[in-house]
């Protein structure tokens, strides 16, 4: 008989122990569940969310196929300043996966307005948002639920372009080709200026939410969706500013400068930095951060 799947919860349990990263181990210390009463389909599907810090909050949205480990490189510079949220967004890393879920941007911003609200966030929030979180992170600006005081992106990805699905059968064989050591560990080294910082812990991080239940099925219908784009439009009234990485291997310069087009805001370009400014100059966006938050 074959051994049911673990749940999320459970998942992270289980990989905990095996993180080569400290700072991965202190951001999984502190998750706390939370049952989301228009997203939790019963008592027992709870969603992470980091907490972490004290001070005025922030939150703090990942990229896409990522979790909430993906900012534990610039959490040590923020937490004794802000009171940092991290969520796994709705349909990646630990999070449940409805088996009629909708997994397109409507449903993640939703998700998030409820994880705002279980959290009961009563002050402005200030938002950050890596590579498609950043996407993600216009949408949210706009909603009225958030309280969203200010918007930091990241290598922004999303904000232009238009959705592209990806019909049957090439969604699921689009996932299976993603789940493949050499593409995770791949596009791990494109993410970085410096290819020879993807490490081992960088390299496990990247792929160590692939065996959470519906991880395939999820992304797919992802996929199928058209996954994250045109997001930029309107123009949310919050100021918005974006760290761009020198050294992108992921976003090409036309679509840094389509971005920069549509959106018409203060940007700083980082020298020797990747496709993830937090993860390889966790330093100088924190400084950035503390600037522009307070």
């Amino acid at each position: 008989m074959e051994k049911p799947s673990n749940t999320p919860l459970e998942e992270l349990n289980k990989v905990k122990g095996t993180l080569i990263d400290p700072m991965a181990v202190n951001l999984a210390e502190s998750i706390v569940w939370l049952n989301l009463k228009e997203i939790s389909t019963n008592s027992t599907e709870l969603y992470p969310v980091s907490i972490i810090g004290k001070g005025s909050p922030i939150l703090l949205l990942h990229g896409f196929d990522s979790c909430f480990m993906e900012y534990r490189r610039l959490v040590p510079y923020l937490e004794k300043k802000f009171k940092l949220i991290i969520p796994d967004m709705y349909g990646f890393g630990f999070c449940p996966r409805p088996k009629d879920g909708n997994f397109g941007a409507t449903s993640i911003v939703k998700h998030l307005e409820q994880v705002i609200e279980a959290l009961k966030i009563t002050s402005s929030i200030g938002l950050v948002g890596a590579s498609m979180g950043g996407g993600i992170a216009m949408k949210l600006a706009r909603s009225p639920h958030a309280k969203i005081n200010k918007v930091l992106l990241l290598s922004p990805a999303g904000v232009t372009g238009k959705e592209t699905p990806i019909p049957p059968p090439l969604d699921a064989l689009g996932v299976c080709f993603l789940k493949q050591r050499f593409v995770r560990e791949d596009l791990c080294r494109k993410a970085f200026s410096n290819p020879n910082d993807a490490g081992l812990a960088e390299k496990q991080i990247a792929s160590i939410h692939l065996n959470v239940p519906g991880w395939r099925s999820s992304l797919a219908a992802f996929a199928r969706g058209g996954g994250i784009a045109n997001c930029g439009l309107p123009i949310p009234p919050q100021p918005i500013n974006i760290l761009w990485g020198a050294n992108d291997k992921i976003l090409n310069d036309k679509l840094k400068k389509d971005c920069m087009d549509l959106l018409c805001c203060p940007s700083k370009e980082i020298d020797d930095c990747g496709h993830l400014p937090h993860i390889d100059k966790p330093q100088i966006v924190s400084d950035y951060c503390s600037k522009f938050f307070n």
